[in-house]
């Protein structure tokens, strides 16, 4: 059996939670676990938090709806809304609270024959451009919500474009603009992804959205010690040679040896997710101790130099967890850690308490 595992701890995850959440002050926390939670697998992910956090965020409703027949009752929150009027069918049989973020997602809810009592999530762009309201049509959707018998609650929630880059002042402006539009509005509020709650105290308030920390990844691209990796990607070296001085390795012969160099063939590639463009440096560790990719990463394997201490055939290696952090692996292929997790594949997936 292909040795490339993916061991997801969910007592880091729990304790990643925690930490954010006191973070936050100790106010309502959302567990992201959009995308498979973030490619850790949001079943087992949302099963783990459970009795810690105050409810869940997906992207879409067949996110949401995996969670609910899974067992998982407590509230779950469409950050993308529908994409289609006909969805709101089913975000009332299963009891979903959606993001209204533009004029038709929100006309088609209140056209809707709603069953039961409905929590919107109202989203304002104060900046970022992708979606909600801007803030002088704000005021206007609240209040539409707002006269709607069906709704119940409305929670005001904003995103920021730059929350994890401290010394951009964009996250300021961004908080200003959102607090000036809703001052005259009730309800609860939803600002702090977790870049913010690091960074900016001042949107620790209302709903916290515990996103890429949760899964112990600073959104800062840095190793924070604060947070524990969930994942942690293995595979092993299946094959050694002895290179002398001056010999090509791999597709495009990019890398040539100096001088006699162990080398070792590990079963990941670019296929299993690990990024094609982390080429020779990459860190990597074997058996505990840190070493270097060499050549380009292939479909299914990448070689590895191996130190003269070093195990050969038989080692494990570490692709990224707790020796080599991801976000190193995601600086040398010119990405960012969200795109490797999600992109892990093949590899078994052991859920370890």
């Amino acid at each position: 059996m292909r040795p490339l595992i993916a061991s997801i701890r969910l007592n880091h995850l729990r304790e990643n939670f925690l930490t954010l959440k006191q973070m936050h002050g100790g106010g309502k926390m959302l567990a992201v676990v959009k995308a498979d939670a973030y490619g850790h697998g949001a079943v087992p992910c949302a099963k783990a938090l459970a009795d810690l956090t105050d409810g869940y965020a997906v992207a879409c409703i067949e996110e949401a709806i995996e969670l609910r027949q899974a067992g998982l009752t407590l509230p779950i929150v469409l950050l993308e809304g529908v994409f289609a009027a006909e969805e709101y069918a089913l975000v009332d049989q299963y009891r979903l609270w959606p993001v209204v973020g533009n004029a038709w997602q929100l006309a088609s809810l209140l056209d809707f024959a709603w069953q039961k009592p409905l929590t919107v999530w109202l989203k304002m762009d104060s900046g970022m451009h992708r979606t909600g309201f801007f803030p002088h049509d704000y005021a206007a959707a609240f209040k539409a919500l707002s006269q709607c018998p069906q709704v119940e609650s409305i929670v005001k929630i904003t995103h920021f474009a730059c929350a994890d880059e401290p010394v951009n002042g964009m996250t300021a402006d961004q908080l200003h603009t959102f607090d000036l539009a809703c001052a005259a509005l009730g309800g609860d509020i939803s600002v702090a992804n977790s870049a913010a709650m690091m960074a900016y105290p001042q949107t620790q308030r209302g709903w916290g959205r515990a996103g890429l920390a949760l899964y112990g990844i600073s959104p800062m691209a840095k190793t924070d010690n604060r947070f524990k990796p969930v994942m942690r990607l293995s595979s092993q070296v299946f094959g050694e040679r002895v290179l002398p001085a001056g010999e090509a390795i791999g597709y495009g012969a990019s890398f040539v040896t100096t001088q006699s160099t162990r080398v070792g063939l590990v079963a990941c590639g670019y296929a299993d997710g690990y990024p094609r463009r982390a080429s020779t440096g990459t860190p990597i560790a074997v058996a505990g101790e840190r070493t270097r990719v060499l050549g380009r990463v292939s479909m299914d394997m990448m070689t590895i130099e191996l130190h003269d201490h070093q195990h050969g055939v038989g080692s494990e290696v570490e692709l990224w967890g707790d020796v080599v952090n991801v976000n190193e692996i995601a600086a040398a292929a010119g990405t960012i850690a969200y795109e490797l997790l999600c992109h892990v594949k093949r590899a078994r997936k052991i859920y370890r308490e």
